[in-house]
């Protein structure tokens, strides 16, 4: 069994930055590709970022193009969000998630976290 545990989340001004961080804990034999999604007070959830196996492939939604990057550990079973120029409008839940297996893109995650709230005041 595999555990996802998000952090690095808190209260920022518009304009700053927070490192998000997940640990992947548990049975993590295998490659994997991770995932950041979020989710808004009163909207669905939406896809982030990720990250391949590698690291050589990353993805982004285009409203964090140019000020998120993911980037990942395998050596410590750990996959960061930098979010620089945050802005209210990032305001939500972040979860990490991860699939088993190289495939890229991925279609869908099989574990998930619980959640960090980033809230960024205007």
């Amino acid at each position: 069994q595999v555990q996802l545990v998000e952090s690095g989340g808190g209260l920022v001004q518009a304009g700053g930055s927070l490192r998000l961080s997940c640990a992947v804990s548990g049975r993590t034999f295998g490659s994997y590709v991770m995932g950041w999604f979020r989710q808004a007070p009163g909207k669905e959830r939406e896809f982030v970022a990720a990250i391949s196996w590698s690291g050589r492939n990353t993805d982004y939604v285009d409203s964090v193009k140019g000020r998120f990057i993911i980037s990942r550990d395998n050596a410590k079973n750990t996959v960061y969000l930098q979010m620089n120029s945050l802005k209210p409008e990032d305001t939500a839940v972040y979860y990490c998630a991860l699939r088993w297996g190289t495939t890229w893109p991925p279609l869908k995650y099989d574990v998930w976290g619980q959640g960090t709230q980033v809230t960024v005041s205007s």
